[in-house]
């Protein structure tokens, strides 16, 4: 007798819609496999199908019956949830994490562009336009513009701010107005390079002011790395091509004010129902900045940077208004950006970007502004920069504790 054997073979591609499947199981991976009858996997699977051959009979009229060989194997289509294999897995976290690293990469590239850029337009509308007031006014304003305009169209949520909260951020926001206000008169009186060289001693005053106010007594490492952060400022001022002491003093002026703020923001928003995160506080802080010192701009420079004014003083009225524009927004993108960072990585990874921003942000203006640089005057920056970093590494290493 000639017999033709049709079988199913789980090898073919399954693609009908309508193969039986089991409502109750939901798989992730899902395997079809063909195996015979065993207690262990009868007893496991909840869902089988089972295989047949069938014999096409030349005696009979098209007569199908099944074979007993098959009948007694009784072989399955089993499905069963497949294990994710260990290499998968791996190489799914090797990929995440190359995706975080990617995105953290940019966040860092993209604060010091936004820095350089806010630098260079910032000194060039200053050299010009040399009313810092003001000039510092236009960029809380854009600030305002912005952060109004984001919670607007719910890019960022709008936090609800209670009175109790307003006057605990009023402090922050004094110091955070006149700490960017001495910073720009700074940077219109002397080299945006001598200006974040002298802004290189905030390490130092974050020291003192810790241990005066919140009585945070800084180790022998820390005292250690101040030394060439004090003496290379030292050595780069005597030196400076460019210096006055309007430009000095207000530069330090803005590191006593930017400390206070970071120690004031210790002491206030303890209360865990007043904590907020960090953008939503720049935010709150910039728009009180900009109402704060509008009036201090009207009574110290009046109103000066209308078309009429800036045209009788001789300058180009569209130049002075772009990179003032640029500039604020380059000023609120890079504080922006720097907060994203901070909440990505530990306060000690931040600190030692932030010094290379620095070392970034010198050399791109020396390099921009053809700034001279004297040997010595070159070798005391990198002093001062050197002992930032180092502070960065050693302020993480904790006193022993004392055993009785």
């Amino acid at each position: 007798m000639q017999s033709v054997a049709f079988t199913l073979s789980p090898s073919l591609p399954l693609r009908t819609p309508h193969a039986p499947r089991s409502a109750s199981l939901s798989f992730h991976p899902l395997r079809l496999s063909a195996s015979k009858s065993d207690p262990l996997t009868s007893n496991a699977t909840s869902s089988s199908f089972t295989r047949r051959s069938w014999l096409h009979s030349s005696s009979s009229s098209f007569k199908f019956r099944p074979r007993n060989s098959d009948l007694d194997d009784r072989a399955r289509f089993e499905a069963r949830a497949a294990s994710v294999p260990e290499s998968a897995s791996g190489d799914a976290a090797a990929s995440g994490g190359l995706l975080k690293t990617l995105e953290l990469g940019s966040l860092f590239g993209l604060w010091y562009l936004f820095n350089i850029y806010f630098n260079i337009y910032n000194k060039q509308v200053l050299k010009v336009y040399q009313f810092p007031v003001t000039v510092t006014l236009v960029q809380f304003a854009v600030g305002t513009v912005l952060v109004s305009f984001m919670w607007g169209l719910n890019l960022y949520k709008r936090p609800k701010i209670t009175g109790a909260q307003l006057a605990a951020i009023l402090p922050l926001a004094l110091v955070h107005t006149f700490g960017n206000l001495f910073t720009n008169m700074s940077l219109g009186k002397v080299a945006v390079s001598f200006t974040h060289t002298i802004k290189a001693m905030e390490p130092f005053f974050s020291v003192v002011f810790s241990a005066m106010f919140l009585g945070e007594m800084p180790t022998p490492w820390v005292v250690g790395s101040l030394l060439p952060i004090v003496g290379g400022v030292a050595l780069a001022s005597v030196t400076e091509a460019s210096f006055n002491w309007a430009g000095f003093w207000s530069a330090m002026a803005s590191n006593v004010l930017n400390q206070s703020r970071n120690v004031l923001s210790k002491k206030v928003m303890v209360k865990k129902e007043d904590s907020m995160d960090n953008i939503t506080l720049f935010s709150i802080i910039t728009i009180m900045s900009f109402f704060l010192l509008a009036p201090v701009a009207f009574v110290m420079e009046g109103v000066k940077f209308t078309p009429t004014y800036l045209q009788s003083a001789g300058l180009n009225v569209r130049q002075v208004y772009i990179r003032s524009v640029l500039a604020a927004l380059c000023f609120h993108a890079y504080q922006q950006v720097s907060y994203m960072i901070l909440q990505r990585v530990s306060p000690v990874t931040h600190s030692v970007g932030n010094c290379v921003k620095r070392v970034v942000v010198i050399v791109s203006s020396v390099i921009f502004f053809q700034t001279p640089v004297s040997p010595v005057n070159a070798f005391g920056t990198a002093v001062a920069l050197a002992g930032v970093f180092l502070y960065s590494r050693v302020k993480r290493i904790k006193p022993k504790a004392k055993t009785a």
